[in-house]
């Protein structure tokens, strides 16, 4: 989802990648951790965890999980997920 390579997606998190990010990766690194953190203020941690793997209901997902969501709808979908998160939380 972040647009990465796996190989430097490796680097990233292994500290070794010296590159910099694209505006389009910045933006969904961003809505992703800003995702994160809106779960886990919102739901227990084990549910926070498996919530982006669930069928959802809601108007947005149709039935699909949020991840399926995220991946068909790329960046545009990662922000309307992270807002949809921050509506259910009050955050809006």
């Amino acid at each position: 989802m972040l647009d990465v390579a796996p190989r430097t997606f490796s680097r990233m998190k292994s500290g070794e990648h010296a590159g910099e990010l694209r505006r389009d990766q910045l933006l969904r690194a961003s809505a992703l951790v800003g995702l994160y953190k809106g779960l886990h203020l919102y739901f227990s941690d084990e549910l926070a965890d498996r919530w982006p793997r669930m069928p959802n209901k809601g108007e947005v997902f149709a039935g699909k999980s949020p991840i399926e969501y995220m991946q068909a709808g790329g960046l545009p979908a990662l922000i309307e997920t992270r807002a949809y998160v921050d509506a259910i939380r009050g955050g809006m």
